[in-house]
């Protein structure tokens, strides 16, 4: 009878054992829910925008040292860092509305697996954090230009992405920012035609984006955008061929800059980089007036044709910057 109770005890004993257990792991694996959902709120595939650090360095020729890659890698990561703080505010923001989108829903914040304060409280320590860090690690220009790129991107997501014309010219600075970064922290003179170039190609792209989401919920218009129930798509398709004018106009400004055969190089290099220039633009011009121009890393990613020309392009820009 004793063996009997032992037994009838330890049982008794070993099923909250259990229980903790079983607890104990569906809160890891809630945890881990959690932190994966933070990682998907903070948009890696957008992480790929952030390369742009490097194009003011690799235009002037000085992307030649470590010294150099350990500046701009770490240019990339506050910048990285401050874009997704960006992002999780924005989620925790937008997460009523997105609930009612029948793909925003998706989204960790809006399907309630990442709480709304928590969204808040790691955008907020992502954000502090690199403001922080690069006027701790970088030179007062760039850190000045970090923390006005978080200053205008969460005015954007509190109030100016409903402000007609402000919300392009917000996101269109937001890319030229990045473009400028890895310039202002090497402390390299900024050409104004890479600033023309880069400027009025990020609206391009931008407003080809507006475009084909308009287009696309032609019929149930502002859906994904509020604002654009206030945008025609005439207007839109005037700002995406304006800019992409501009843009080529400043491309072949600088191309043409030089004159001629720099000393040194078998063939005129700049010269001919207008071409896979202007070729690169007409293709993704194609998408941008199908009403298909997405996201603009999907486009360059998914059209092999696009994606060839980009890198024929890089190789004549290389061989221009290089005098090869």
């Amino acid at each position: 009878m004793r063996a009997v109770a032992e037994r009838s005890a330890g049982a008794v004993l070993d099923k909250p054992v259990g229980v903790r257990d079983h607890r104990r792991g569906r809160g890891r694996r809630r945890s881990y829910a959690v932190a994966a959902g933070l990682v998907r709120t903070a948009r890696p595939r957008q992480w790929v925008k952030n390369a742009l650090v490097v194009a003011a360095p690799v235009a002037a020729g000085q992307l030649v040292s470590w010294h150099t890659a350990a500046r701009l890698a770490l240019v990339f990561a506050l910048f990285t860092a401050a874009a997704s703080a960006v992002y999780l505010v924005n989620d925790a923001r937008d997460a009523a509305a997105d609930r009612a989108h029948p793909v925003k829903c998706l989204r960790p914040v809006a399907a309630g697996l990442v709480p709304v304060p928590l969204a808040y409280a790691t955008g907020t320590l992502l954000g502090v954090g690199a403001a922080v860090a690069s006027a701790v690690l970088c030179n007062p220009m760039t850190a000045a230009l970090l923390i006005a790129y978080l200053v205008m991107q969460i005015a954007y997501c509190l109030r100016l992405k409903h402000v007609l014309v402000v919300d392009l010219a917000v996101v269109t600075t937001g890319f030229l920012m990045r473009a400028m970064v890895g310039g202002v922290a090497l402390a390299i003179p900024l050409s104004r035609w890479f600033l023309i170039t880069t400027g009025f190609g990020a609206l391009f792209m931008v407003a080809a984006k507006r475009y084909s989401e308009a287009v696309q919920m032609e019929d149930a218009r502002g859906a994904t955008r509020a604002l654009l129930t206030q945008y025609t798509t005439g207007y839109l398709r005037f700002v995406w061929q304006l800019a992409a004018g501009v843009a080529v106009l400043g491309y072949c400004l600088w191309a043409l800059e030089s004159g001629g055969v720099a000393t040194g190089s078998l063939l005129p290099w700049r010269q001919l980089s207008m071409i896979a220039f202007i070729l690169a633009v007409l293709r993704y011009a194609v998408f941008a007036d199908r009403g298909s121009a997405g996201a603009p890393e999907d486009v360059v990613l998914h059209d092999r044709p696009l994606a060839v020309i980009g890198l024929v392009w890089a190789a004549m820009y290389g061989l221009a910057v290089a005098d090869l």
